[in-house]
Order: C-alpha cells, then structure tokens, then sequence
C-alpha cells in the first residue's frame, strides 16, 4: 500500500522518476509496507528494513540491507564501497533494465524478507580489524584523554573515525584531519554527531 509520506519522492521532477516509480510498483506488489527512512522510499517487513529506493547522479538504485548475505547468481548486486559491509545495491540507467530485471528483482526481494525472517546477521569487521593510521595512534599513545574519550566511542563511531583519517593519501592531510576532529572525540561526539 502506498504511504502519502513518501508521495513527495515520486512526485518531484528528476532526472529517474520513470524509474524510481516502476521500482516502487515492484516493491509495493511484493507485499512491503512503505515507510519513509533517511529521506527515501523503504520497505519493511514486520518493521524490518527489507530494501531502498535511493537515486544519485548517475544511476537510481535499489539498496538491500542485507545484501551481502543474498545469493547473487545473476551477477548484479554491487557494494557501493570496500568499507560497505552489508548493504548491496542493483543499479539501473533506465527502464527497460527494470522491466526485464523485474522477475529476478522480485526473486532478490523475497530471499531478502526470508533472511530477515530467518534471523540471520552480517558478519561485520571488528573495529580493531580497521586500519588505524599512524598519526592516530601517535596521538592515542600520548593523549590519554584522547585515547580514553575514542575507547568511549561506539564501534560504529570509532569505525567512521578510523575510515575518515585513513582515506587521505598524504601524512600532512590525515594529521590536519585528525588535529580537526580531535576536539570532537574528546567531547564524545562522532563523526556525523
């Protein structure tokens, strides 16, 4: 059943309305309840997140939650990035590749709400199994305020941190990150807080 609050998305004029609306069709027909998360279209089962509808500048997509625990022998599930460890997207360009996709599309939902149904979990990377550069740590091993307010820190904050710091190429830019953030750890803020 459509959900008014989640209208808006479908209605505004973009560059994949055509084809974010054929998606919803699909996923509506598939027994979904729509509910509006994160400013997207997302369909739960049972008040579980089952899959999004999600739009960018080259592609729209659909996101399952737990993607990377779908059989995938169609070869179409990406990971958006190397650090994404659960969700998976299918991308689409236009809607020809969703009428022909929509038997496998509706094949990929309902093993996605049988997942969900069966309980089962990603499997996700350990904090300490995340690359720490080695400004961090120097700064960690000679501010223990500063290591005692990360150690504080969620996994999932202490992760975003780790990733933030890491991904520049050079020294001098990760130390100006990390001197940048330092202020917000030792307040027990996150990255995104």
């Amino acid at each position: 059943m459509k959900n008014p609050k989640v209208d808006f998305y479908f209605d505004k004029a973009r560059k994949w309305q055509e084809e974010v609306t054929k998606l919803r069709v699909i996923l509506l027909n598939s027994g979904l309840t729509e509910e509006l998360k994160w400013g997207c279209p997302c369909y739960t089962n049972q008040g579980n997140n089952i899959v999004l509808i999600h739009d960018f500048k080259e592609y729209c997509a659909l996101l399952f939650f737990k993607g990377a625990l779908l059989n995938d022998p169609h070869g179409i599930l990406v990971q958006q990035t190397k650090n994404v460890q659960s969700a998976r997207q299918i991308r689409f360009t236009n809607t020809e590749e969703i009428t022909e996709l929509q038997p496998v599309l509706k094949s990929y939902v309902f093993e996605a709400i049988e997942v969900e149904k069966a309980g089962l979990k990603v499997e996700l990377k350990k904090t300490d199994e995340f690359a720490m550069p080695q400004e961090f740590k120097y700064k960690l091993d000679h501010i223990p305020a500063l290591k005692a307010a990360f150690g504080a820190l969620t996994p999932g904050r202490q992760r975003a941190y780790l990733l933030h710091f890491s991904a520049p190429k050079q020294s001098k830019t990760r130390e100006a990150r990390i001197e940048k953030w330092m202020p917000q750890i030792l307040n027990g803020k996150g990255l995104l807080d």
